[in-house]
């Protein structure tokens, strides 16, 4: 089947209070914006034709980011994609906290993807040194965590060690504040969402944070590259 369609890759960062606007709802914003920026994508072909678009990577609610991935088509019949014009009518017609920052022809399979990394801010005013309390939670032996899993066929909830997968880039405390940097794997095959590990320091701490910034900023390959 011939392709009728130009890829296209779009990275764009989501940060204020469209951190809280759902994975759900950013893809329908995003159908939206496509329609408002009068832009001529691809529809699938059928009895129910939709918007051709991929989030190789859903981002946890509560959580910004500066490097979203989004794919989509552009109908070959309206000529060669303008990236610069794409982005600029997208981006005016967005709303604020999403920014579309670079569009580009796809390198990378989304089966290529094997981390992410993030910046973790946590912050505490009841005078506990959070850094202290860290690396005591990363000394445990296992750092377990209750996720949903298939077995047999059937979806239930068991037990993981999470501490294999936890890379720990850079840790700094002042202010009242446990910065982290940390790289953490994600993929088709195996991944850990930042907000479980978050969690489960919390529980380890047994008291709850005033207050936790998290922030993804870079998506890598299995060669530790960039996605692109």
């Amino acid at each position: 089947m011939v392709k009728d369609y130009y890829d296209v890759r779009a990275v764009f960062k989501k940060t204020g209070r469209a951190i809280f606007i759902s994975h759900l709802d950013v893809m329908r914003l995003m159908q939206r914006t496509f329609k408002r920026a009068k832009l001529p994508v691809w529809f699938s072909k059928g009895y129910n034709p939709h918007v051709y678009l991929m989030f190789p990577l859903p981002l946890s609610l509560g959580v910004s980011s500066e490097c979203e991935v989004m794919d989509f088509g552009m109908d070959m019949s309206a000529g060669l994609p303008d990236y610069e014009d794409i982005k600029n009518r997208m981006n005016a017609v967005l709303p604020q906290g999403i920014e579309i920052l670079r569009l580009y022809e796809p390198v990378d399979k989304h089966t290529q993807i094997a981390a992410c990394e993030y910046t973790v801010d946590i912050y505490s005013d009841g005078g506990q040194n959070l850094c202290e309390l860290f690396d005591r939670f990363m000394s445990q032996d296992k750092i377990e965590i209750q996720k949903r899993c298939k077995v047999n066929m059937k979806k239930t909830i068991v037990a993981v060690d999470i501490k294999p997968d936890i890379c720990v880039l850079e840790k700094a405390w002042g202010d009242k504040c446990l910065h982290l940097k940390l790289r953490l794997p994600a993929g088709i095959n195996h991944s850990l969402n930042v907000v479980s590990l978050r969690d489960a320091f919390e529980k380890f701490c047994g008291f709850e944070f005033d207050k936790a910034c998290i922030t993804r900023t870079k998506i890598l390959t299995l060669s530790g590259a960039d996605f692109t």
